[in-house]
Formats: C-alpha cells, structure tokens, sequence
C-alpha cells in the first residue's frame, strides 16, 4: 500500500552550517542522541518502503532557522517536502508567509507551542497580533502544522478555526489526547472538533503507541474519530527519528493498528490525505 510520512525530522552533521537554535533555549534529547541526517533518512526511507516525505522542522535543535529542511528538500525533491517552523507574530508574517512558501522552498509551516523543551503551553497562537498571518495562509492554501496540546488550549484552537474557518490546520500528534487513561473519552473529545472542516488530524506514534497498548479498546478511539472527521482528515506521519523504533517498526506499529479499519480508509490515512494537504507531492509511481 502507498505511503507517505508527513512527519519525520532531520538533523545536519555540519554544525557551522546549521547551527543550533533550539526553541526552548535547549535541544531535545532525541536530537543529541539519535541525529538522522537528510540522507540517513532516505536510505531509512528505502528500507520502509517510503518514496516520499515530508520534512518537518526539527524545532528542537534549529528553532526558525529553516536552512537544513529547504536545502534537503532542494538537493531530493524527488523525496522529499519541506515544513519550516514560523514565527506569526513577527512583524509583516502575512508577506513572510508568502515567501517562505514561495521562493523560500517551503510547502508548509509549523507554529511550535508546546512540546518537549517548551512544557507550558503557549496561547500565542490565536493571538489578535497572529490574524493577519492566519488571513494569508487561507488565501495561500498553506497547510499549518499546529504543535500544541489539546485541554489548555482547545478554546484557542476553536478560536482561530472560527474565525478563519478557510485556513488549513494540520494538528501534530493529534493535539495529545490522554488514550492512555481512556480511549473512548479522548475519541469522543476529539471527534467533537470535527465541526471545523479546516481541522485535519497527524496521527503519529506518540497516539499509536497507546493506541496498541490499549489492544481491542483502540477502537473505542478510532471509530468515532474517523467517523466524524472521515479518513480523508487523518494523515499518518513517523515522527522518525524522535520515536526510538526505527522507521519499519514504525511503519509496521501504524499498519497494525489501523488494520481493524476499512482498506479505503487506511489507504486515506497512509497516502491519500498527505497527497491532498501538500499537491506538490508525486502521485504513486510518479
């Protein structure tokens, strides 16, 4: 089956030319301890059975400094894409936007709020100062990968889906909803977002992993889940190499979890909505 990873990270050998900027004020450990470089990931690619995917700024060691995913994306365009993490409230973001998707390379941006060396959750997000870069990435059709955390500031989310109900919104991880303690409250939560047609779903294996702890329960999460937001709003991504498995471990815990589901659907999930939020990408055999 046809797959895509929409989200996996890179990190450069060469740190006089990438230097680290860590959002955060310091690296997370996967970035220190387990460095995968652009072509590191291409040969991991190859043994997963990957042609192509999207590289998603490793926000943890190169802040908004984008160089290492747009030059990677440029030297292997035949694999890879580039999301470039951005700063919405700096000063003209909406002319920034359409650079930075333009002639910057990018076919996507990420807005880091919360995660492993940012543990409290920011709100900034939907802040009146971010409106005019929300505004432009509806007209632009810019996918926006939204790195936070469901519960602290689902209210915000709302917000910006609100009022900007054009704008495309790629939910990291699924925003973390708490499986763990209980898969049918964290689905019934989250199928509650799907009223915004904007709001699409990463699922990657920081969802999985419980997902397959919880064994036959999962279902309690997936089936509202996909039910209310469709397959073709759920989008499967590695997060290699911050997971500790290697990619076909990783490419094996997705299919097994997802195999109580419809062909169609997981075909959806696996390839066919990554193809939709990012155009650019080949259709198979391309």
């Amino acid at each position: 089956m046809d797959m895509v990873d929409t989200h996996c990270h890179v990190i450069a050998s060469d740190r006089q030319r990438y230097p680290w900027s860590p959002i955060g004020g310091k690296p997370s450990a996967w970035a220190d301890s387990r460095p995968v470089t652009a072509e590191g990931m291409a040969a991991r690619m190859d043994e997963a059975g990957i042609r192509q995917s999207v590289l998603v700024q490793a926000t943890t060691a190169y802040g908004y400094d984008n160089a290492y995913v747009r030059d990677s994306r440029a030297r292997r365009p035949d694999r890879f894409l580039a999301v470039g993490t951005f700063d919405p409230l700096a000063p003209d973001a909406g002319a920034r936007l359409a650079d930075a998707v333009g002639a910057g390379g990018l076919a996507g941006v990420r807005l880091f709020t919360s995660g492993s060396t940012v543990p409290v959750q920011g709100e900034w997000f939907a802040a009146p100062q971010t409106y005019a870069f929300w505004a432009r990435a509806s007209d632009l059709g810019v996918t926006v990968c939204l790195q936070m955390r469901l519960g602290a500031a689902t209210r915000q989310l709302v917000e910006v889906l609100e009022r900007f109900p054009d704008a495309r919104v790629l939910l990291d991880h699924i925003g973390y909803p708490d499986i763990a303690a209980s898969p049918a409250r964290a689905g019934k939560e989250v199928a509650e977002l799907a009223c915004h047609p904007g709001l699409y779903l990463k699922l990657t294996h920081r969802n999985l992993e419980p997902l397959h702890a919880a064994g036959a329960e999962a279902l309690e999460f997936l089936t509202p889940v996909v039910a209310a937001f469709g397959a073709g709003r759920i989008a499967w991504g590695s997060n290699c190499p911050a997971a500790e498995q290697s990619l076909p471990d990783l490419v094996e815990l997705a299919r097994t979890v997802l195999a109580p589901l419809p062909e169609a659907d997981r075909a959806e999930i696996l390839a066919g909505t990554a193809r939709r939020l990012y155009p650019a990408l080949d259709r198979p055999g391309g």
